[in-house]
C-alpha cells in the first residue's frame, strides 16, 4: 500500500481509494467490492468501511441495499472538497481540470486583489512580504518556491477580509500547486518575483486598479509558463520518437 506520512491506516485507505476513483479506475455506476479492498490494501474490514464512509460523504460513493456500494456520477461529487481537488491534480491532471482551475483563478484573484488593496492591514502586508522573501530565497528549490507562492496567494485572499472569499483558498491552492509543480519542476520558467512585487506594491499603495492589473499580468504569465512547458514536452516527445520505417 502507498505510504502517506503522518496518516494512519484509515487515512491511507481514504487517500488510495479516493485517488483511484478520481483517476477513473472505477467508472461511475460501477459496483465496488469492499472485501477486495481489504485484500488489496492489506487492512481490516473496519478500516475499509470507515474509508468508504468518508468517501461517501464527499459524494463519491453511495450504498444501497441489494445494489451494494457504487460510484456516483461525477455531477454528484463534491468537487470543491480540498481532498478531491488535491487528488485531481496530484497525478496527471486533465486539460479540462487545468482550464477550469485557471478560469476560477481569473474570477477570484482579481476580486481578491481589489479588496485587499483597500482592506489590507499591517499584518497582511507583513504576511505578503514574508512570502515574497521566501520566494526570493527559494532559488532553484522547486518545492520551496511552490510553498512560498502558495503562502503569497493565501495571504492575498486573507487580506481581502472576506470569509467566503478566503475559503476559495482550497481552489486557488489546488490550481497553483498543479501549475507550480509542472512549471517549477521543469526548471524553465519566467521569473515571477517581479510581478508579485508589483502586486504587493499596488496593495501597499492602496491602488485597487493597479492591484487588479498586476494579478491579471501574473495570471497571464502563469498561463504562458504552463504552455511553454507543454510545448517543450511535446517537442521532446516528438524528438525521441523512432523514425518511421521505410516501406519494403
Amino acid at each position: 500500500m502507498v505510504s502517506h506520512p503522518g496518516r494512519g491506516l484509515h487515512g491511507q485507505a481514504v487517500e488510495e481509494l479516493g485517488r483511484r476513483i478520481i483517476r477513473g479506475d472505477y467508472p461511475p455506476g460501477s459496483v465496488v467490492d469492499p472485501a477486495k479492498f481489504e485484500t488489496e490494501l492489506g487492512v481490516s474490514k473496519t478500516v475499509v468501511r470507515e474509508a468508504l464512509r468518508v468517501l461517501a460523504a464527499k459524494g463519491l460513493l453511495e450504498s444501497r441495499q441489494k445494489r451494494g456500494t457504487t460510484i456516483r456520477p461525477r455531477a454528484d461529487w463534491n468537487l470543491l472538497d480540498s481532498d478531491l481537488l488535491r487528488w485531481q491534480g496530484s497525478s496527471a491532471p486533465t486539460e479540462g481540470f487545468l482550464e477550469d482551475l485557471a478560469e476560477v483563478r481569473a474570477i477570484v484573484e482579481p476580486a481578491g486583489a481589489r479588496l485587499a488593496a483597500t482592506r489590507r492591514t499591517p499584518s497582511d502586508l507583513d504576511a505578503l512580504r514574508q512570502a515574497l522573501d521566501a520566494m526570493a530565497a527559494a532559488g532553484t528549490d522547486a518545492e520551496a518556491m511552490v510553498e512560498a507562492d502558495l503562502a503569497f496567494h493565501r495571504a492575498l485572499l486573507d487580506a481581502a477580509h472576506n470569509e467566503l472569499l478566503s475559503r476559495m483558498e482550497v481552489v486557488i491552492e489546488a490550481g497553483l500547486r498543479v501549475r507550480d509543480r509542472i512549471v517549477h519542476g521543469a526548471r524553465h520558467f519566467a521569473d515571477s518575483i517581479p510581478v508579485h512585487q508589483t502586486l504587493l506594491a499596488a496593495i501597499e499603495a492602496g491602488d485597487p486598479d493597479a492591484a487588479v492589473a498586476a494579478v491579471e499580468s501574473l495570471l497571464a504569465q502563469a498561463s504562458d509558463d504552463l504552455e511553454a512547458v507543454r510545448a517543450r514536452e511535446e517537442h521532446d516527445d516528438v524528438a525521441t520518437d523512432p523514425l518511421p520505417k521505410e516501406a519494403p
